[in-house]
């Protein structure tokens, strides 16, 4: 079955950087969008950035744009996503998902997403 695991969270302070993993098992890895997604305890997930694995094709949201990137690594099944110049707004648990079925919609959109891992917390004070 399919499988995300996420890992790399933690607490660090304002203008640090972490990087998060997102394993993906059960799937063939290449040919499909992955997100990562993050909520804030009150506030509705959102897309914060999204890749075509193998395709190299990326987005980013407006609001980590330049602070944050997406990027992959084929053989270990893993997409990772780099956080720099962390800001307390950026507190919140990250969530990795892949859309299997080819969905429309916008990559952002969490109802293209049809598997998510469980969750990596991250937390900037």
């Amino acid at each position: 079955h399919v499988q995300l695991v996420e890992s790399g969270g933690g607490s660090v302070q304002a203008g640090g950087s972490l990087r998060l993993s997102c394993a993906a098992s059960g799937v063939t890895y290449s040919g499909y969008w992955m997100g990562w997604f993050r909520q804030a305890p009150g506030k509705v997930r959102e897309g914060v950035a999204a890749i075509y694995t193998g395709g190299g094709r990326t987005y980013v949201a407006d609001s980590v744009k330049g602070r944050f990137r997406i990027s992959e690594d084929n053989v270990k099944q893993t997409v990772y996503l780099h956080m720099d110049s962390l800001k307390p707004e950026d507190t919140g648990m990250y969530y990795c998902a892949v859309d299997l079925l080819w969905n429309s919609g916008m990559w952002y959109d969490t109802r293209r997403y049809n598997h998510w891992g469980q969750g990596t917390q991250v937390t900037v004070s």
